[in-house]
């Protein structure tokens, strides 16, 4: 754990205010669920709470599945990082942060196929490989996460059906976060 220097008083009602810095940094926007978890040692830890992070081993399996339909590596997000993939190495992969263009087509609730216009998507910091088709996961109004498919060594644009099982498995994670 980082000690930041910051400090903060509860207030008469129990709040504490987390400084827009550290919301910033670790991407913490208004109304984004946080979990309290409380150690032996006095200490209280807040943490994002994710509910496509609670799912997967789930999002895992759905992934391989995907894969092997598609032939595309794909990438199952949560709204920060990556919880799951397939196709790529899991150890470079799970945990990265998602990029800022990722994270505004989650928040526009769009969705990206990549096409003749040469805009590209890298929806991972640090892994240098382009998005083929990347579709929000929305359950109960609110956007969770990303399903993207990467595109594989032969670069080939994607079809309809590739583009339809990538919409069709955000929205079955969606209604899976619903219950």
């Amino acid at each position: 754990m980082k000690a930041t220097g910051i400090v903060r008083r509860i207030d008469d009602l129990g709040r504490v205010v987390i400084p827009k810095e550290i919301r910033r940094t670790m991407r913490i926007r208004e109304g984004d669920p946080l979990e309290i978890y409380t150690d032996a040692d006095g200490e209280v830890i807040f943490k994002k709470y994710s509910p496509m992070g609670e799912m997967s081993e789930f999002t895992s399996q759905y992934a391989e599945v995907l894969y092997r339909a598609t032939n595309m590596p794909v990438i199952i997000t949560d709204r920060d990082h990556v919880i799951s993939c397939n196709g790529l190495s899991k150890k470079d992969t799970i945990d990265r942060r998602i990029t800022k263009e990722l994270e505004t087509i989650m928040e526009n609730r769009s969705s990206f196929v990549a096409g003749t216009d040469k805009h590209t998507l890298l929806p991972i910091e640090g892994l240098d490989r382009n998005a083929a088709i990347a579709y929000p996961i929305v359950g109960g109004g609110d956007v969770s996460g990303a399903v993207v498919l990467l595109f594989n060594e032969n670069g080939s644009a994607p079809t309809q059906s590739e583009i339809k099982l990538a919409q069709v498995a955000a929205s079955f994670l969606g209604k899976q976060t619903e219950e």
